[in-house]
């Protein structure tokens, strides 16, 4: 299930929920398609190869039928986001794009319909923890990605192999920065030991966003 709600009274902007149904789908799909990886995809790959190797075990996943519920969901590359405040240059360059066609055929969107940004991640990095704040998830706070949805979703590749001391870290350094209300916590939609969810204000509307995380580990 999927529905548009009214952004600000008045102005008519809707955003795009998805709903809590389908984005524990797309967490199930993300851990799924790292599941499905090449054994070539490692720690030392880079963060683009990470993101193909993701992204082709997602689309493996789904051909496998492992998520049965999401048959109308297709995963593709990253597209350029665009800002209404500024519609003539790009805000930036997503990781992946999911697609619904049910949501294209029922309210002639043409997506993408929602939007996972990917980083590398570690608990003893802490420049890489400070980067997965400000390149990922201020980059939807500030409405440079996903501006026009209600729900996202960012993925960290574990270079080590901890998700409590990445998550730690990540908001020690919100702490740090004043930011309580950003702290990464349990899942709201999917409750596993590599899932977390953060429910963010806005710069650019009243309407937060939900922004859930997959923490995605090498080592077993």
């Amino acid at each position: 299930m999927f529905e548009r709600f009214l952004d600000q009274p008045g102005v008519g902007r809707d955003l795009l929920d998805i709903g809590q149904d389908l984005a524990a789908n797309i967490l199930r799909l993300i851990g799924a398609g790292w599941e499905r990886r090449t054994p070539d995809c490692g720690a030392d790959s880079g963060e683009v190869q990470m993101t193909k190797c993701l992204r082709e075990g997602m689309i493996g996943a789904l051909k496998d039928h492992v998520i049965p519920s999401a048959k109308k969901l297709s995963v593709l590359p990253g597209t350029e986001s665009w800002q209404t405040k500024n519609p003539r240059r790009p805000a930036g360059l997503t990781d992946i794009s999911i697609h619904l066609s049910n949501i294209r055929e029922k309210l002639d969107d043409h997506g993408p319909h929602a939007i996972i940004e990917c980083k590398r991640v570690a608990g003893d990095n802490a420049g890489l923890c400070r980067q997965y704040v400000i390149q990922g998830i201020d980059r939807f706070k500030e409405g440079k990605y996903a501006e026009g949805h209600a729900i996202a979703f960012m993925v960290g590749y574990l270079l080590s192999p901890s998700v409590e001391a990445a998550v730690s870290r990540i908001n020690r350094f919100l702490s740090t920065a004043g930011r309580e209300e950003d702290r990464l916590n349990p899942c709201a939609v999917l409750n596993k030991p590599w899932t977390r969810s953060s429910h963010r204000s806005r710069t650019t509307t009243r309407k937060p966003i939900d922004l859930h995380h997959a923490f995605l580990r090498f080592a077993q």
